[in-house]
């Protein structure tokens, strides 16, 4: 019997966020998920719907910042089965963002930000590193920001471990390519259209509408497509946005 591929996805919240979303594309194509994050409940619901279409996936609650949650959730993903393949694809998605004025940032605040963003990034990638490259294969995706790539103001704390996360990536890259292993950094430039822009910038959502927003499907299948390239044409990083951004 063929075992079933697994995946890991760690910075899942909403059931309308991205990291939902990659869980449910990842099912869809036969994968057990690993659907982990902060908050049972939310992660739950991502859980139950993936199992109402048909998949399969299990939730793990964590603090992504956290050095043994981290190796927990891995030594629990990477255990034999008779039915599941160990992981051969880890998705790094948690972060979070806020404008701040850098006079009024607090050195708690930017390590805090610089933890969620960057810190837990390298936790993951390492965690990763440390069993897919025994495998000789794998894919590991960081999700990254423009903010890597410019620091806007009020943002330097954002911009600071974003930029952080994406050299982390190349780095990685660097290092496993040559031994199998797939390491992609997605910049994601706009808006997305999730509960969190709907919660707290809903005439945001109004103004920019459908088009002028980065879809969870759309993305979704962006990571997928990264995951499947051949190894004779790897993406490294690719810049997702709305036709309507201004770049």
């Amino acid at each position: 019997m063929t075992k079933k591929p697994s995946a890991i996805v760690v910075g899942v919240g909403a059931e309308q966020g991205l990291g939902a979303a990659l869980c449910r594309k990842f099912a869809a194509e036969r994968y057990h998920v690993f659907v982990a994050g902060r908050t049972a409940a939310k992660l739950k619901q991502v859980v139950d719907r993936i199992a109402a279409a048909g998949g399969t996936a299990e939730f793990v609650e964590l603090d992504a910042t956290r050095e043994e949650d981290i190796i927990a959730l891995f030594d629990r993903a990477y255990v034999e089965s008779a039915d599941r393949a160990l992981p051969d694809l880890v998705v790094f998605n948690a972060g979070n963002n806020q404008r701040l004025d850098f006079r009024e940032l607090s050195a708690e605040l930017f390590e805090d930000f610089w933890r969620v963003g960057c810190f837990a990034g390298f936790l993951t990638g390492r965690e990763a590193a440390r069993r897919l490259v025994p495998l000789g294969r794998g894919t590991v995706i960081f999700t990254g920001a423009s903010g890597s790539l410019r620091g806007k103001p009020a943002y330097a704390h954002f911009a600071a471990a974003k930029a952080g996360l994406r050299m982390i990536s190349q780095s990685m890259a660097r290092e496993y390519g040559p031994l199998g292993i797939h390491i992609a950094h997605v910049v994601i430039d706009g808006g997305i259209n999730g509960d969190r822009l709907r919660v707290l910038q809903p005439a945001r959502v109004a103004e920019k509408g459908e088009t002028g927003l980065l879809g969870l499907d759309a993305i979704a299948e962006a990571y997928w497509f990264i995951h499947r390239q051949p190894a004779t044409a790897w993406t490294q990083e690719i810049d997702l946005r709305p036709s309507e951004e201004i770049f």
